[in-house]
């Protein structure tokens, strides 16, 4: 289940990658490029969780101003780069919200003013319960933003603490408000399961109390223990027990059927929503279409070519334009058909039937993948319906093995 569930969680957004530095991104992509959506990345944060693996960095309120100042500046750097118009922008990090309202303000600006927007551009910003003041709330709205996605994670206290979170579970609902009062209508929660000690009952609780809260979208994610982090370290020495895998699949099960209940729709591996309220921006990364980073530790996607910018906020501040990047990667043949299972399978629609066998005429694995579907297909975790190759309910319990086969 966790390795299922890993694949999930691990967006190509915040992927953690080696940190030597390679060539600007231009020598891979030298002239204008085609790009559908913009991720930029606040890597502040109040306190370093302990299951996080995200380039994060506590608290650094000092440099906030100027990190604003050189983002803009690499935002005019990519406008002369990027061929819009841009479908969606994703803020992440780190906590997008702990800036303080002016310089959230000048960031919003900033993009809406300078990169190429479409005319329904989904604007999305991360963040924390206890940083979504009416006055953040407010920036956000007046900036252009059009849906929150705020990371809840649970509503039980001895969890959070479990997951070193530090916020009381009543602001979420107080933050909410204020951002329905600006106006934002979009909104998502993030919630994990598996939380060492968590019961199944304390995980439908959790279910229930983000319902009941009328959102629109929920992101739910098994626990992973990420190497390098306080939680695996401390899962190591015996302080943490894992939840069983036994239990981790009844969670995963039960909030299948819990959400449907309520009327929504699962559309990926871990993302339900209300209709017509599916995340733009994550559809991009699952279709595989152009992205472009900002920020230090943002990861972009364009024609073919992944990188990541270079996560040191020190050398970040110290450039200008395009910062630099690390680890670039242009897949082969065999790889990029790969890939393109991993992420086509990952959505519950699955893949449309012409384009499974165009991707089975390349690439050397060609014959070996086409057994694999063949066989998944015979055990009923695969099934073709009304034109498309997807999982079944059964499949989606083994996703991780089928998606192996795959790449």
């Amino acid at each position: 289940m966790g390795s299922r569930l890993q694949l999930a969680q691990c967006t190509a957004d915040q992927a953690s990658l080696p940190q030597k530095e390679a060539p600007g991104i231009r020598s891979y992509l030298p002239g204008r490029v085609p790009v559908k959506g913009v991720y930029i990345h606040v890597p502040f944060c109040r306190h370093r969780c302990h299951y996080c693996d995200f380039y994060t960095i506590a608290g650094r309120e000092e440099a906030f101003t100027a990190y604003v100042e050189r983002v803009k500046d690499e935002i005019r750097a990519s406008a002369a780069v990027v061929q819009g118009p841009l479908e969606t922008i994703f803020i992440g990090g780190g906590t997008p919200t702990i800036l303080p309202p002016g310089l959230l303000g000048q960031l919003l600006d900033a993009i809406r003013t300078t990169l190429p927007l479409g005319t329904n551009c989904e604007w999305t910003v991360e963040a924390n319960p206890e940083t979504v003041s009416e006055a953040c709330a407010e920036a956000l709205a007046q900036g252009g933003v059009n849906r929150v996605s705020l990371g809840a994670q649970s509503f039980n206290p001895d969890q959070l603490k479990v997951l070193e979170r530090q916020h009381d579970p009543s602001s979420v609902g107080r933050s909410l408000s204020r951002l329905r009062q600006a106006g934002i209508r979009q909104l998502s929660l993030d919630l994990i399961f598996a939380i060492p000690g968590q019961t199944l009952e304390q995980w439908d609780a959790d279910l229930s109390a983000a319902l009941e809260l009328e959102i629109d979208h929920i992101s739910a994610y098994s626990l992973v223990y990420e190497q390098g982090t306080p939680l695996t370290r401390r899962r190591d020495r015996g302080d943490v027990t894992p939840v069983d895998e036994d239990m981790e699949a009844a969670m995963y099960e039960h909030t299948i059927t819990r959400l449907a209940q309520a009327g929504m729709v699962q559309y990926e591996i871990s993302n339900w929503a209300n209709p017509e309220a599916q995340c733009r921006h994550n559809l991009l990364y699952w279709s595989n279409e152009n992205w472009w980073a900002i920020g230090p530790g943002a990861s972009g996607h364009v024609q073919g070519v992944r990188w990541k910018n270079l996560p040191r906020l020190a050398a970040y501040l110290e450039g200008a334009g395009l910062p630099g990047i690390t680890m670039p990667e242009q897949l082969d043949e065999d790889g990029r058909i790969g890939e393109e299972f991993m992420m086509g399978l990952r959505l519950l629609e699955g893949m449309e039937r012409e384009r499974v066998e165009s991707l089975l005429a390349g690439g050397s694995r060609a014959p070996s993948r086409r057994t694999a579907i063949e066989g998944h297909v015979a055990t009923g975790h695969l099934v073709w319906e009304g034109g498309r190759l997807r999982l079944t309910s059964a499949g989606l319990m083994v996703a991780d093995s089928i998606i192996m086969d795959l790449l």
